[in-house]
């Protein structure tokens, strides 16, 4: 009985310990690339702003970092969709440290978060 108890007390110990506070930025840095051209674009977006980014339109709902690191692992939760259509290609929280974790399917455009700016 006192094992048990005593993992359950590591566990609770670890579990809240793991947790990070984060903070909100009001905007992203972020990358495009044209798989066909090679071309790549950098570009800042603000948060609930969309940007065209070759044939697609980004939209920012969140961008989010460690608040005790700002230059850590930023993660942004992202709409994209190709221009002039409607059904979406992405929506999601896409991070900055692993982008093919949750990323963009699309033949020819890829798009990735590079950090959230800050204050």
């Amino acid at each position: 009985m006192t094992r048990a108890l005593a993992v359950l007390f590591a566990l609770a110990v670890t579990g809240a310990s793991a947790q990070q506070r984060a903070e909100s930025g009001p905007g992203a840095a972020m990358r495009g690339l044209d798989k066909v051209s090679g071309q790549t674009m950098d570009f800042e977006i603000r948060t609930g702003e969309t940007k065209a980014v070759f044939g697609l339109d980004v939209a920012l709902g969140d961008c989010r970092y460690p608040a005790d690191n700002p230059t850590g692992d930023a993660f942004a939760y992202l709409t994209i969709w190709e221009q002039d259509k409607a059904e979406q290609l992405f929506d999601g929280w896409m991070i900055a440290t692993s982008p093919a974790l949750n990323a963009l399917d699309h033949a020819r455009y890829d798009v990735w978060v590079i950090r959230c700016i800050t204050p």
